[in-house]
């Protein structure tokens, strides 16, 4: 047996966060392969239509994912916060009741969403050359909501104690079965973008069962006895009443990406595959900005509920000026290497050329990418629900509002697309910063 939690309340800030960082940004990398993976072995084994199938679905995944997900963030923070107090008993229970959650929810809308998928695709004008494989590669998607879930609760709560290792080794070993079944289903078998599907399926079992197995096993907090499985009312109302609004933030983004991905559609499957390249791109961007903020929302949960405020100040100035560094270091590849990085998607020249221009254009946004992520681990960290909804917000009037009136303003159209997408960057990461501000206020009153 051996003990994979780390405590954040203690030791060198930075090394602390890098050290949860590395395994927790690998794992990301690995995790963002799984939509390379199919959006590569389609775009080119199949066709750029195929690829534009594909990429028609992302956001309708992402929101039935996001509906899910929010609770296992939920019990993650009150997991760090009570793993900060020193309360083993109480982070055992949480574990339980959160995984009660994260079991009946995900099930519930996975059998909602095979019966919505059809007509979320017609209401987002899906091209009807690529709508019949668009709406099998849902389907299979949806079929995996429960698997997804589960691994991303085990995940959050191993994260919660300050593992990011763990699920790395499984996650690693799922995305490389997931490349051969690719091949296998895909060039081998023939089945198309449904072939694809399938692959992602096995492999997210596979992930899950793996990931549950050695957590029992090697985790002291997943050893659950008979007293920890106990239904716990406050526990359960406490993981929704903090995981409802980070749901319905992610739902609310998930839902602006619907209504950005139906003015795309509105242009045709050209445009549908460079969009579809660059989003699969900037999620590889979002990594590091992702990782960053999972770490220090870990260390500011930790050492709030440690009553370390002053950690918890420190640990954003610190982790801001790592995105930063970050982000300056990215801007020239992507303004210099964007024709390069589409091409691994598609050889079609039409979409290359546009999906390099665009990257050219949203990378000007970073920055603010990057503020939104890193603000938004210290106030999931401190359980501030408030800023989940208002960030979700922000983004649904910005990608509502924004893509429509810029792709009418003459000398932009087409590219007012991806220049919605840098400007509603900008707008949440104001707001973030903004209510940050009125956070530490509060949080300095009452060191």
């Amino acid at each position: 047996m051996k003990d994979t939690t780390i405590n954040m309340t203690e030791g060198n800030i930075v090394k602390l966060i890098m050290r949860f960082s590395i395994p927790l940004l690998i794992g990301n990398i690995f995790q963002q392969l799984y939509n390379f993976a199919d959006s590569v072995i389609v775009g080119k084994f199949i066709s750029a239509d195929a690829l534009a199938a594909i990429g028609s679905t992302a956001s309708i995944s992402f929101l039935f994912f996001a509906l899910c997900n929010g609770f296992a963030s939920g019990g993650g923070i009150l997991v760090s916060q009570s793993f900060g107090r020193g309360e083993k008993s109480e982070v055992k229970n949480t574990i339980a009741n959160t995984g009660y959650v994260m079991i009946i929810f995900p099930f519930v809308v996975g059998v909602a969403a095979l019966f919505l998928s059809k007509p979320i695709l017609l209401l987002l004008k899906t091209p009807p050359e690529v709508f019949d494989d668009a709406l099998v590669y849902t389907r299979l998607l949806c079929c995996g909501i429960l698997f997804v879930s589960l691994y991303n609760y085990v995940s959050s709560m191993m994260r919660a104690l300050g593992d990011s290792k763990t699920p790395l080794y499984f996650l690693i070993f799922s995305c490389f079965l997931n490349i051969i079944l690719d091949l296998i289903f895909v060039c081998v078998l023939k089945k198309g973008v449904a072939g694809a599907g399938i692959a992602t399926l096995i492999s997210q079992l596979i992930s899950v069962i793996l990931c549950v197995l050695y957590a029992v096993r090697f985790n002291p907090y997943f050893r659950l006895k008979h007293v920890d499985l106990k239904i716990n009312r406050y526990i359960l109302i406490k993981t929704i009443k903090l995981g409802l609004p980070l749901s319905l933030q992610f739902s609310m983004i998930a839902i602006s990406c619907m209504a950005l991905q139906r003015v795309v559609n509105a242009f045709g499957p050209v445009a549908v595959a460079a969009f579809t390249a660059t989003s699969r791109i900037e999620q590889l961007i979002h990594q590091p900005y992702q990782t960053l903020s999972a770490a220090l929302a870990t260390f500011c949960g930790q050492n709030f509920g440690a009553g370390k405020n002053d950690r918890v100040i420190k640990g954003y100035h610190k982790t801001l000026f790592m995105m930063v560094i970050f982000t300056l270091l990215m801007l020239p590849l992507i303004q210099l290497f964007g024709r390069q990085i589409t091409n691994l998607f598609v050889d079609e020249i039409s979409v290359i050329n546009m999906g390099e221009k665009a990257l050219k254009i949203t990378s000007l946004f970073y920055i603010f990418l990057g503020l939104i992520y890193v603000v938004r681990g210290v106030l999931n960290g401190l359980g501030d629900s408030f800023f989940a909804l208002l960030n979700g917000i922000i983004e649904v009037v910005g990608r509502f509002v924004v893509p429509v009136i810029f792709v009418t303003i003459p000398g932009i159209g087409l590219w007012g697309i991806w220049w919605s997408v840098g400007v509603v960057w900008f707008l949440s990461g104001l707001t973030a910063w903004m209510r940050y501000k009125i956070k530490k206020n509060k949080i300095l009153q009452n060191n």
